[in-house]
């Protein structure tokens, strides 16, 4: 499958989800997260926030509990500038604002440092079983990931589980380290 079969194909799937269906969908993937990924030596985490119209796995029940339960991990959130995305240490609501495309970015805050970054929860619309994901075709998160430290974990979230391959991967795309979806939990060996 190419990368515009997959994104077509993936976001009619999502978007023909029943409201049950994603409420349970984003249950169990939060459940997944919390069981697999250990948080105890993270000290920041980089958590996309949801696009609600594209029905994106809602992130939000995952920064609550980190907040709540793991104080000592700070979470950095995206926020698009130009071609690239900035990182900004999330404080709360307050500083989000919607940006034109109708997603909640931050308005104003401390940026990350980018070096700091340990693990990065990356928005997707498909993935294969080599780890290689397909996102809106944009190009924001490669490039982000690509700055990332190399022992950076890049865990992607998907609603559904892997094709067999992504036919038209290139070497702009970074792949990930694990994928998270409501049932499985991958882990793709690419990590030093």
């Amino acid at each position: 499958m190419t990368k515009v079969e997959a994104r077509k194909a993936f976001l009619q799937k999502r978007l023909a989800l029943s409201e049950g269906a994603y409420q349970q969908l984003n249950f169990q993937l939060y459940n997944q997260f919390f069981a697999q990924i250990d948080l105890s030596f993270i000290k920041c985490i980089h958590i996309f926030l949801p696009i609600e119209n594209k029905k994106e796995p809602d992130t939000w029940p995952i920064i609550d509990r980190i907040r709540r339960e793991f104080p000592h991990v700070r979470i950095s959130i995206p926020k698009v500038v130009g071609d690239q995305l900035e990182n900004i240490y999330f404080e709360g609501l307050h500083q989000l604002k919607k940006n034109n495309w109708g997603i909640l970015e931050p308005e104003q805050g401390v940026p990350t440092p980018t070096e700091k970054i340990e693990m990065v929860l990356v928005p997707l619309l498909a993935f294969d079983k080599s780890g290689n994901r397909v996102g809106y075709g944009k190009g924001f998160y490669d490039q982000f990931l690509a700055e990332c430290r190399i022992r950076c974990q890049r865990v992607g979230i998907s609603f559904f589980p892997p094709i067999d391959v992504i036919e038209d991967v290139d070497e702009n795309d970074i792949v990930l380290s694990h994928c998270i979806t409501p049932r499985q939990f991958f882990a793709f060996g690419n990590m030093l």
